[in-house]
């Protein structure tokens, strides 16, 4: 009762609003949902209610996020073809205009941070978190328009976009990016942002390759093994587990830089411009004739961007939080994730066993998903028995996002199984 009693009226009005928003959609698509899918639509309500009120910029994000994709739908009104004849679906809030949108602010919002680091500019550093609220906005947007899309193509076409490599893309994005502001508004700095947008930026990167190199933004019919009300729950909690694992990373990677800021020794430098390499590892991994000049440049343009971090490692780590606040972030980005991705594989394996029998089978996939996981849970393990902390918990997290990378982009170039819907 105490707590409800400090809420205020925006807080109620937002509360209000969702509720009659769900009540609308149930009244609109009843007819279209089974029982699942409206036992999810109404546990999402109070979910994001509760968020809503913890986070309180989602209050104005969640609603904009609804306005937007109800004006394009309206835009559409049914007819696909109109997305080359309407100005505002062609260029903003068609599906695909929106994520270019979303991809193009990553950069800006990146660009921004670095300025506002490097240059000790408050008013950079705004306008940075200005830009990753609109291309985050404008991600879940695009998201929400390709569900409408989806269902246009066609009878049976309908799904949520958590199918495929370059859906995944996109959520993982988003779900980084909001758990990043979350951390920034709660610990008041701004000095992270650089480092969180890295990781988001080169996912950017692959997404922009995946888009115009492959096709991946046409919309395909959804294969029969993820036809189930199962992926609407099991894909997002995987992904925030990934979202606040790269968090956790990049946080580590600046604590690093912090902790290293005054040293000369190049020996100790080497393993963090090592793990900017091997994180850009991309040109070896992609042999494809005609992408190999846009792989390169990407990996150059990594290596650069380590090596130029390493050299003002003495103006950043000025700026950057003390110690126990990055400690802290990385644990609780860490505790998050652990806690989100050991609900995303108990559910994987109640949809194993409806889809083929089995809980588990040993799949790749299910294999490298228990690497990560008892990655984390030793992690977490030693970091509450042993009280973790400092240099050793900092390149643990670094490597535990090399070893997640693997389990959720190598695993499907690498290694073929049950899981691979997304191959490149």
């Amino acid at each position: 009762m105490m707590y409800l009693s400090r809420l205020n009226f925006k807080d109620w009005s937002y509360a209000g609003l969702l509720l009659v928003a769900a009540l609308l959609a149930f009244v609109q698509y009843a007819g279209k949902m089974n029982r699942y899918e409206e036992i999810i639509l109404a546990a999402c309500v109070p979910a994001t209610v509760w968020l809503g009120w913890q986070f309180k910029p989602l209050r104005w994000f969640v609603p904009a996020v609804g306005l937007l994709s109800l004006w394009a739908i309206q835009l559409y009104g049914g007819d696909l073809s109109r997305n080359t004849e309407s100005f505002w679906l062609k260029y903003f809030i068609a599906s695909q205009s929106a994520i270019l949108w979303m991809c193009a602010l990553y950069f800006l919002a990146t660009f921004m941070y670095w300025v506002g680091l490097i240059a000790r500019s408050n008013t950079a550093a705004q306008m940075a978190s200005w830009f990753t609220w609109a291309a985050t906005l404008m991600g879940f947007v695009g998201l929400m328009v390709r569900w409408y899309e989806s269902h246009q193509m066609g009878p049976g076409m309908g799904y949520i976009p958590v199918s495929n490599l370059y859906e995944v893309f996109v959520l993982f994005c988003l779900v980084t990016a909001l758990f990043y502001l979350y951390y920034e508004l709660k610990y008041e700095t701004r000095a992270l942002g650089g480092f969180v947008l890295l990781i988001i930026t080169a996912a950017v990167g692959f997404l922009l390759w995946y888009t115009f190199d492959r096709n991946a933004h046409e919309i395909q019919p959804l294969v029969p093994a993820l036809q189930s009300w199962w992926m609407k729950i099991h894909v997002p909690a995987n992904f925030i587990g990934y979202g606040t694992f790269s968090i956790a990373a990049m946080v580590a990677f600046a604590y690093l830089i912090k902790q290293n800021a005054e040293t000369s020794n190049w020996l100790k430098l080497a393993p963090l411009f090592v793990f900017g390499v091997l994180l850009a590892m991309e040109p070896l991994i992609f042999r494809f004739e005609k992408t190999s000049n846009y792989w390169m440049l990407y990996f150059a343009v990594a290596v650069t961007l380590s090596g130029a971090i390493i050299g003002f490692r003495r103006r950043i780590a000025a700026v950057l939080p003390d110690f126990e606040v990055l400690d802290d972030i990385m644990y609780k980005a860490i505790a998050v994730g652990f806690a989100f991705f050991t609900i995303a594989t108990i559910l994987g394996a109640l949809w194993a066993a409806e889809a083929w029998g089995a809980y588990w089978q040993w799949d790749p996939k299910e294999t490298w998903a228990l690497i990560v996981w008892l990655n984390y849970a030793a992690w977490l393990h030693l970091r509450l028995m042993k009280g973790l902390r400092g240099t050793l918990a900092a390149y643990w997290a670094l490597v535990g996002l090399l070893i997640t990378g693997f389990a959720f982009l190598g695993v499907n170039m690498f290694l073929s199984g049950l899981h691979s819907y997304g191959e490149l």
